[in-house]
């Protein structure tokens, strides 16, 4: 299973870690969905349908999923997501330095699962909390192929709750699987694979 979007991922000053699936191409057509991790741990998936919240949830780790719309926009200057009653609005900045280092890679190449699994030890090394490969449960593995990232400047976000306050880093990464996106508040241009057994696709990594 192939998915091709963005994920963006930020932190509030309210202790709430956010991270947004903006997804256009999937076996499941154009949708949206959303994690959010609060300062006591509690993590939640916000899923626009019954079968995206099955196969996430098969594939991350939440203490609660929950079914509500989800409609995002994105354009040169901002990405707006609202799910439920939750509204995010996030200032774009410039292509970050690891944008730049990332478009440097052949887009056949950033995308090929068995470049990121030898990539996979560098990447953790690099970024606090990425890995390129590892595991999405039931025997299956999943690969993270970024090919651009740019910058958050600023963040809107609340609920039916108040605002959840102003951006700050994505820290300590949140826990819904074995990867995070960088602590800078970052949207990332990705492809994600995911593999089953029957694939023929192995590779080691750490969870």
């Amino acid at each position: 299973m192939r998915f091709e979007g963005l994920i963006a991922g930020v932190g509030t000053s309210s202790g709430r870690r956010v991270v947004a699936g903006l997804w256009t191409r999937s076996p499941l057509g154009r949708f949206g969905d959303v994690m959010v991790e609060d300062a006591s741990g509690h993590r939640i998936l916000l899923a626009p349908g019954d079968e995206v919240a099955e196969l996430v949830s098969a594939t991350y780790r939440f203490d609660e999923v929950r079914i509500v719309p989800v409609r995002w926009r994105v354009t040169a200057e901002r990405a707006e997501v609202q799910a439920g009653d939750l509204r995010l609005r996030l200032e774009l900045g410039p292509r970050s330095a690891l944008g730049r280092l990332l478009r440097l890679q052949p887009r056949r190449l950033a995308t090929s699962t068995r470049w990121l699994a030898l990539l996979d030890p560098v990447a953790r090394l690099l970024v606090r909390g990425a890995a390129t490969a590892g595991t999405a449960g039931g025997g299956r593995r999943e690969y993270y192929g970024v090919t651009d990232a740019r910058s958050i400047r600023s963040l809107e976000a609340g609920d039916a709750t108040g605002s959840w306050g102003r951006l700050v880093p994505l820290s300590p990464p949140p826990r819904f699987g074995f990867a995070s996106t960088p602590s800078a508040p970052t949207i990332v241009r990705v492809t994600t694979t995911i593999t089953s057994p029957s694939d023929g696709v192995s590779s080691r990594s750490r969870r």
